[in-house]
């Protein structure tokens, strides 16, 4: 960084460099700008390089900070840049791509300083850092212009200014991932920051007016899922004298000057960073839009503006007018945004947006909702939920509730048993030739449970899997023999879980062992409670089905039958008696149908019966229960969960952004 630098390990005895941070002000019509500015350093995108970058320029930004005060060069260099930018669109027309890499240049070390400063500073004092000027020899003036905000504004002129192309993209991925680093002063308190300068800025100053094209813009650029563009389509002419046109420049800037994003730079291996991050740009305007969208309320009933864009956005289809308290709103497509969803769920982020467009925005949610091939978003979220063991404990969760939010709707519940899903290549437990979307749901919530009920006995994650099912249940239909034995096979492991923790409380009772033993009682209470609470779930499930589409579901019959004598011990138990009058009446009417039939019956014959005896079952005979409903709602204050979850999404998947965990307050390392 500095011209004609091209390692890490250069930094601190680059020239240029040492004139920025140094004792003299540098005055902005000093041709050394130019010469700062025009390097050949490949920008990190892998974490290891970021972190290496970041130790080189800890000892270089100290030493401004100490000058600064004095010199004025740190908002000179702002200055620099924001005279560059004010003619970027035109340089992009033009293809211009000497002035645009120059611009970009000097955001990547703004943003290099910049994330030391807010590491080493209050916001207050980082706001004074802008505002040093130098006037006259020996005088520092603080100006009347708010610099900060004045940079705030043009990063989001640019971002929704500057047209996508493949000599922009650099730029544009600098300005989205500067924008989060002014945004980070969040990671360093552990309390959630309910207003701030830079807050102000985007929700009040000048910034309000482009909220929506702001949100359109990052969606975009999530939708469009473009990746670094190759090296080879921006190289420039090179000149034989390697100079002129490059103020002097040594000719390797040209062959250097666009694999700043070609992932992996320089001397690392090919390959390894592309497939973790093959995608910089779109995945730094997600975590931006999270960040914005989960931002508090301003004080003074000040709604976020970057929500609210989020929530009320409408289809580009959609000729309806728009209504006029809504705020912020804009349109966009549908089935591009929904496409990309389907595409991205391997991601959190990607995850965290559905969910958000989900509960929050109606449109979007009634659009997903209406869809044909719903199966090409619910298989990502299945897999996820699949492959829990591998999933940090918030993707799981935001998954769920995808779900859950999904089975909600009646019409959703119906027409995922009527998608046939051939060879699941991904559930290793058994062999899938063919599935219905609604079987292949029921098993993957089961697992989870499973999972759960072994590993994490986590009472939240069990309500949610059971709420779920809990919605579908009256939809059941045609349920595959394999999803119909594991909701058989739950209960049963329920059951023997009952009677384990019964016998454990029943011992502890009778063979006290000295000392207060009020302690050891309560306990197991307390799990056979929860225990109880979940088998009585479970039965109201399988009632449910039964009350309501008994006639489409014989091989939910057929393993009830086969595994009868598992509901004999909760027939009396008084937590269960009224539940199980209509499982009485089903195995007994059908029980009663296998004996005229007679014995030794084939599994072909049992099947034959139960589906005539299906039809026979008068619909009175069974008792009428309230219908199964659970709607998800968000817990009081729900940025105390969401606000640390989504740093921690930039914290880890940020391209090109470190963070040493010393200092982190907002979540602990081993959080997810």
């Amino acid at each position: 960084m500095g011209a004609n630098t091209s390692r890490v390990s250069d930094l601190s005895e680059n020239q240029s460099l040492r004139t920025l941070i140094g004792t003299e002000a540098i005055s902005e019509n000093d041709p050394f700008w130019n010469q700062l500015i025009s390097f050949t350093f490949i920008s990190p995108t892998s974490s290891g390089d970021s972190k290496q970058l970041e130790e080189a320029v800890i000892p270089l930004a100290k030493i401004l900070i100490e000058n600064n005060p004095r010199t004025g060069n740190f908002g000179a260099l702002v200055r620099i840049f924001l005279g560059r930018t004010k003619e970027l669109k035109i340089s992009t027309e033009c293809q211009d791509q000497l002035f645009i890499w120059q611009a970009h240049n000097a955001l990547f070390m703004i943003r290099c300083l910049l994330k030391v400063f807010i590491r080493e500073m209050s916001e207050e004092e980082l706001h004074l850092q802008f505002s040093y000027r130098e006037r006259a020899p020996g005088t520092c003036d603080a100006g009347s212009e708010d610099l900060l905000e004045e940079l705030m504004c043009n990063l989001v002129h640019l971002v929704v200014e500057v047209p996508l192309l493949d000599i922009t993209y650099s730029i544009l991925f600098e300005a989205v991932t500067t924008m989060l680093v002014l945004l980070s002063y969040q990671l360093f308190h552990k309390d959630i920051l309910r207003d701030s300068l830079i807050y102000q800025y985007l929700m009040k100053g000048r910034c309000l007016s482009l909220t929506s094209r702001l949100v359109k813009t990052l969606l975009y650029n999530f939708i469009r899922q473009e990746k670094c563009p190759p090296p080879s389509t921006h190289i420039f002419e090179q000149h034989s004298d390697g100079g002129g046109l490059f103020y002097g420049l040594a000719s390797g800037v040209a062959s250097g000057l666009w694999s700043v994003f070609t992932l992996g730079g320089t001397g690392s291996k090919p390959g390894l960073d592309q497939e973790q991050n093959p995608l910089p740009l779109s995945n730094q305007s997600l975590l931006l839009l999270l960040v914005l969208a989960n931002l508090t309320d301003g004080p003074n009933d000040c709604p976020n503006p970057y929500r609210q864009a989020v929530t009320c956005f409408k289809n580009t289809q959609d000729t309806s007018s728009i209504p006029t308290e809504q705020h912020h709103t804009f349109q966009i497509n549908f089935n591009s945004l929904y496409t990309a969803l389907c595409e991205q769920q391997r991601s959190d982020q990607a995850t965290l947006l559905l969910y958000t467009l989900l509960h929050q925005n109606t449109n979007m949610r009634t659009y997903m909702l209406s869809r044909t091939d719903m199966e090409n978003l619910v298989m990502p979220i299945l897999e996820i939920l699949y492959h829990v063991e591998d999933r940090n404990s918030h993707h799981v969760y935001m998954a769920l509730i995808i779900l859950l939010i999904l089975t909600e709707d009646d019409t959703f519940n119906r027409s995922i048993h009527e998608v046939v899903l051939k060879n699941i290549t991904w559930y290793s437990e058994r062999s899938l030739t063919e599935i219905s979307l609604g079987s292949l749901l029921i098993l993957v919530v089961i697992r989870t449970i499973q999972f759960n009920m072994t590993r994490t006995r986590d009472k939240y994650l069990h309500t949610n899997c059971l709420a779920a099912l809990a919605n579908m249940s009256a939809q059941f239909r045609c349920l595959h023999q394999y999803a119909a034995q594991r909701i058989i096979s739950l209960f049963a492991l329920l059951s023997k879980k009952h009677n384990k923790v019964l016998e454990q409380a029943t011992q502890s009772l009778r063979s006290p062992q000295g000392g207060d033993d009020s302690s050891v009682l309560p306990d197991y209470a307390q799990d056979l409670n929860v225990i109880e609470e979940v088998i009585r779930m479970m039965l109201e499930i399988i009632n449910s089905c039964l009350s309501n589409s008994l006639h489409h579901n014989p091989n939910l019959v057929y393993a009830l039958l086969y595994k009868r004598e598992l509901f004999e011990q909760f027939r009396t138990h008084p937590s269960f008696q009224d539940i199980m009058q209509n499982l009485d009446t089903v195995i007994a009417f059908f029980s009663q149908r296998l004996e005229t039939a007679g014995t030794d019956l084939s599994v072909e014959r049992v099947q034959e019966v139960i589906m005539k005896g299906a039809q026979a079952l008068p619909n009175d005979r069974l008792k009428k229960f309230p219908e199964l409903k659970f709607k998800y709602v968000e817990e009081d204050q729900p940025e105390d969960f969401f606000i640390p979850y989504v740093w921690s999404l930039v914290f880890n998947s940020g391209v090109g952004l470190h963070w040493s965990p010393t200092g982190i307050e907002l979540f602990s390392m081993d959080s997810g």
